[in-house]
C-alpha cells in the first residue's frame, strides 16, 4: 500500500513534484542529478508513509489506543530525562519542532518514553496548528490528531493566532508548548531572516519571541526516522532561561540544528512545502 501510494502520488498526480525538485536542487547544490532524483523518490515514500500513519494514529483513541500507541513503539523518545529536566528548569517549556518524522503523530507525545516517566501532562501541554480553509476537514483533522488525549482533559490544539492569548493567560502555570515553526512567515520583514540550506530564508519569530517574554525553557524537537520503520525523538536544549535572549538568534540556533538533521536525512522534510517565495 505504501509503495502504491508513494507511486501514485510521485508519478501519476505529479504533487508538487516541481515544487519538491526545485527545494533539492537549491537546498543541496553539491548533489548530483542521480543523487537528487534517489531523493526525490524517497521523499515521496516517506510522505506516503506520513499519510497512513496519520489514518492509524486518527483512532488511537481511549485507553486502548494509548496502549496500542504504546505497544507499535512507532516514536521513541532518546532521552526523556533531558526533557524532564529542561521542563523543570524553568515555569514553562517551549519545544521548536520543524517539519521532520511525522509531525501528525505529535498528539501522542506524552506515549513515547519507555522507562522514564514524562513529567508533562495532558492538561498542562499544548500544541500550536494552523487552520485549514476547508472547515469540515479542519474539524476531521483536529480529531485525528488529538485522538490518544481527547479524553485526558487536553485543551492544548491551539490555531498559531489565539496562541498568545492562551498563553498569558496560563504564564503563571507550569506549562508546555510544542511549536512547528519552519514555514514561511506571515510577515516577510528584512530583519526576519536567516542562512538556511545555502538560501536567505525568512522566519517566523512569534514563538521565540513568546518564550523571551515569559522566561520559558526552550529546545529543539529532533525527529528523525529510523531506518527499520518508525522514528527518534530527541530534545536538544537551546536554553533554560530565554528572558534576555534575541529571538532570531534562538530561531538561527534551531535551523542550524535542523540543516545539520536534513544533511543525514534529506528526505525526511516537507519538500512539497513553498518554504523559499
Amino acid at each position: 500500500m505504501e509503495a502504491f501510494l508513494a507511486w501514485f502520488l510521485r508519478s501519476v498526480l505529479r504533487y508538487r513534484s516541481d515544487v519538491v525538485t526545485v527545494n533539492l536542487s537549491r537546498s543541496f547544490p553539491e548533489k548530483t542529478y542521480d543523487e537528487l532524483e534517489v531523493i526525490h523518490k524517497r521523499f515521496y515514500r516517506h510522505l506516503a508513509t506520513i499519510f497512513l500513519e496519520a489514518a492509524w494514529f486518527g483512532r488511537c483513541r481511549g485507553e486502548k489506543g494509548r496502549r496500542r500507541l504504546r505497544e507499535s513503539h512507532i516514536v521513541e523518545f532518546t532521552n526523556p530525562e533531558e526533557l524532564n529536566r529542561l521542563y523543570g528548569s524553568s515555569r514553562q517549556l517551549m519545544l521548536l519542532q520543524a517539519h521532520t518524522g511525522n509531525w501528525e503523530l505529535i498528539g501522542g507525545i506524552l506515549n513515547y518514553s519507555y522507562g522514564v516517566p514524562l513529567e508533562i501532562t495532558p492538561e498542562a501541554f499544548a500544541v500550536t496548528y494552523l487552520r485549514l480553509h476547508n472547515a469540515r476537514m479542519d474539524r476531521l483533522m483536529a480529531r485525528s490528531r488529538t485522538a490518544p488525549v481527547a479524553d485526558l482533559g487536553f485543551k492544548g490544539y491551539v490555531e498559531a493566532g489565539d496562541i498568545l492569548r492562551f498563553a498569558l493567560q496560563r504564564k503563571e502555570q507550569k506549562f508546555g508548548y510544542v511549536f512547528i515553526t519552519d514555514q514561511y512567515p506571515y510577515n516577510n520583514r528584512e530583519n526576519m531572516q536567516l542562512d538556511f540550506l545555502h538560501q536567505k530564508t525568512a522566519t517566523m519569530t512569534g514563538a521565540a519571541a513568546l518564550a523571551v517574554k515569559l522566561d520559558m525553557a526552550v529546545g529543539y524537537l529532533r525527529f528523525e526516522t529510523r531506518g527499520e520503520g518508525g522514528y527518534r525523538m530527541t530534545v536538544v536544549p537551546l536554553c533554560d532561561h530565554a528572558a534576555g535572549e534575541n529571538p532570531l538568534e534562538l530561531m538561527q540556533r534551531y535551523y542550524r540544528l535542523l540543516e545539520e538533521d536534513l544533511q543525514k536525512q534529506p528526505w525526511n522534510y516537507l519538500w512539497t512545502h513553498k518554504r523559499w517565495k
